[in-house]
């Protein structure tokens, strides 16, 4: 291994919180609340004494090794977890800390190959020494699934290569139109400068709510999704949006098919929020399918259930499980970021209530929402 490191220069949370932990560990082991805290760390977390004994293999490890921690407990680290480097060279040999300068106290990020007796595994491995007057006391090693770590770079690259796709469009379009008026203002009628004008203004539209996607994928990825509540008719929040959707020209009344099933007990929710996760699901089943889309609301005395469907290709039962992650588009990837159901499961899912996705009687697609009843109690 090369290089000198200390614990200041490598960002990773779970391999300073085990060194730390390692600091803390007394020399007969681990107090049972710090093994209860390694096992709460999100990565794989390995700790031995000078020696190289195990004396911590947290949850993670044993989950991505499959060896029992029980198991590992007082065997040589080399035994429990035999690491290779990129050349298949065993890289405990390599990187003996015994036989490194009494100031180095750890070693950078590196992607090693876990040579387990079932399978191969890649993670990125993190080391720390914990040392007393120079000598060394204990090895913290943190190890990190490398295809977690690529899932996120990828759907980082998802991101950036979607928000680019979206803001192109709509942004060529509003500086087309604005330069062109500009330079022939004069050469235009009112109405070719009302449509032009109307065009930048939907377009203007557009950008705004992909930045809101944005934020609100934000603010649930980060937990901190707000509500505010108040007594409010699921039925006229779709209305509304129904007639939104008409008034702009975004569908002619004749694509809706509204039936309304029994009387709404009082409804508990934050309106602005419930009405996002109809414009979203509205505007899917839009884009699938030039037919009829059909919207229920159904009364109960648990709350209200309300399902949006289309006459489209509908959703294949293998993608179900997959239509409320992050950037999914399915086959046919028109137009949208791919983050409208995700943020409305996230929305409904704060409310308490439920969604899912089904076959449509008409064969398309069915999204379907259940918000439970209730009220604020004054006292």
């Amino acid at each position: 291994m090369g290089g000198q490191a200390t614990g200041e220069t490598n960002g990773d949370v779970a391999g300073q919180a085990g060194a730390a932990a390692a600091s803390a560990a007394t020399d007969e082991g681990p107090a049972p609340a710090l093994t209860a805290a390694y096992d709460g760390l999100p990565d794989a977390v390995v700790v031995t004494d000078a020696a190289g004994v195990v004396m911590v293999f947290n949850a993670v490890a044993a989950g991505l090794t499959n060896i029992d921690q029980r198991a590992a407990a007082g065997r040589h680290v080399t035994e429990v977890l035999p690491l290779v480097d990129e050349r298949g060279n065993d890289w405990w040999e390599a990187s003996d800390p015994g036989r490194r300068l009494p100031r180095v106290t750890g070693q950078p990020e590196r992607r090693l190959t876990f040579a387990g007796p079932a399978h191969d595994h890649d993670f990125n491995v993190t080391v720390r020494y914990t040392r007393d007057a120079g000598r060394l006391v204990r090895v913290a090693l943190c190890l990190r699934d490398t295809a977690s770590r690529e899932r996120i770079e990828r759907n980082r690259s998802d991101l950036v290569a979607t928000v680019a796709h979206e803001l192109r469009s709509p942004l060529t379009s509003v500086k087309g139109f604005t330069a062109t008026l500009l330079a022939k203002w004069e050469r235009f009628t009112d109405e070719q400068k009302k449509l032009m004008l109307n065009t930048v203004n939907t377009d203007a539209d557009r950008v705004t709510r992909l930045l809101t996607e944005l934020l609100d994928v934000s603010r649930i990825d980060a937990g901190r999704i707000q509500l505010r509540k108040q007594i409010a008719d699921p039925k006229a929040i779709l209305r509304r949006v129904l007639a939104g959707k008409i008034a702009s020209g975004t569908a002619g009344a004749d694509r809706f098919v509204v039936h309304e099933d029994g009387e709404l007990p009082e409804m508990w929710i934050d309106p602005d929020k419930i009405e996002q996760v109809l414009h979203n699901l509205v505007d899917n089943a839009l884009r699938h399918g030039a037919g009829t889309v059909t919207v229920v609301v159904r009364g109960a005395e648990t709350g209200a259930e309300v399902s949006v469907a289309d006459e489209g290709e509908g959703v294949p039962e293998a993608n179900a499980s997959r239509v409320f992650t992050k950037f999914w588009r399915g086959a046919s990837r028109g137009n949208g970021t791919g983050l409208g159901l995700y943020i409305a499961k996230a929305l409904i899912e704060a409310h308490g209530g439920t969604i899912t996705v089904g076959r449509a009687p008409s064969g398309g697609a069915e999204f379907r929402f259940a918000l439970p009843a209730g009220a604020p109690v004054f006292t």
